[in-house]
């Protein structure tokens, strides 16, 4: 029996959250003493790409070669995953608790009938139990699901995936009991936003509070980020006034992110926007006020006005990159 993995890819390139799952799978089979299969949906052209996911532990990759399945639909993934399952009589599936791996999940554990476990940091115990945050993230607890069957989904930048050198056999799987004339979803116009890791996966993140005072002065946290190559976010209130998308907002009602280093910029700490950052591996907050309550979540603190810290912080991150 096998651990089969969801490798989300876009355009022949695999999304990091995917591949930190499966190495993440790979660890999770070594003790298990099972094999990682890979399944990857759509159209590609790249049989390298796919051979080289042996890299980060898949012995096998399954690639439903459709062009119907190209863009990303929860419904039909979920029955295309659902056959795939049934066909190996397997027991176990993991995705990345990513965008596309919140939506498929639910969908093919009721599909497939199987306990869902959602957001775990962990490999399983001894007694077959996994960890995840709670209650906001203040809290962790051990959860074990009952039911045979088991749709896992793995927070991003949980594990670091150790490379090797194996290269995965590549099967082109079709299925029998989904077609195209099955999909609902016709997309019609897709925007990205060009050359920014998303949210989710990025090591690094900026983000900016109500202390920026205004949407005209949010160019010093692009410029920071830019230099440091990480990605932006903002507050609750930053988005609810209109200054940035919803999609950058951080928090209890919006994105949960680990970054290995959160950046926070005039933002005061409350307990909803600490909800979606507490997993990061180091904090460093930038606030005026030294009874910001941030300052007791974060690591490093700076005590100063931003507009006089980050331009000088951008300066120092130019000069240490060698940046002109």
């Amino acid at each position: 029996m096998a651990i089969f993995v969801f490798a989300d890819q876009h355009h022949g390139t695999f999304k990091k959250a995917s591949l930190e799952t499966l190495f993440y799978a790979s660890q999770l089979a070594s003790a298990r003493q099972q094999e990682v299969v890979a399944v990857v949906m759509g159209e590609m052209n790249q049989p390298q790409a796919l051979a080289d996911l042996g890299k980060y532990g898949a012995r096998r990759v399954l690639h439903v070669d459709a062009a119907w399945l190209n863009d990303f639909d929860a419904r039909l993934y979920a029955l295309v995953f659902k056959e795939i399952l049934t066909q190996y009589k397997a027991d176990l599936c993991l995705m990345p608790h990513d965008f596309n791996g919140r939506a498929l999940a639910p969908y093919l554990a009721a599909q497939w009938q199987a306990g869902l476990l959602t957001g775990i940091v962990s490999l399983a115990d001894d007694k077959g139990c996994y960890q995840k945050q709670v209650f906001s993230g203040k809290a962790t607890a051990w959860i074990k699901l009952q039911t045979e069957r088991q749709v896992l989904t793995l927070l991003p930048n949980t594990f670091t995936p150790q490379l090797g050198d194996s290269q995965a056999q590549v099967e082109r799987w079709q299925p029998t009991q989904v077609n195209a004339q099955q999909k609902r979803i016709q997309v019609k116009e897709v925007q990205t936003t060009q050359g920014r890791v998303p949210l989710t996966e990025a090591s690094i993140i900026v983000s900016g509070g109500r202390g920026l005072k205004g949407p005209e002065n949010w160019g010093m946290i692009e410029q920071l980020a830019e230099v440091l190559g990480a990605a932006t976010a903002c507050s609750r209130p930053v988005a609810d006034a209109g200054w940035r998308p919803h999609h950058e907002h951080v928090g209890q009602t919006g994105l949960t992110v680990r970054p290995n280093l959160y950046i926070a910029i005039g933002i005061s700490g409350a307990i909803q926007h600490l909800a979606g950052v507490n997993g990061s591996k180091y904090i460093v907050v930038i606030n005026k006020d030294p009874e910001a309550p941030f300052f007791q979540a974060a690591d490093y603190g700076i005590v100063g006005d931003a507009f006089e810290v980050v331009p000088r912080l951008i300066e120092a991150v130019k000069k240490y990159k060698g940046i002109s």
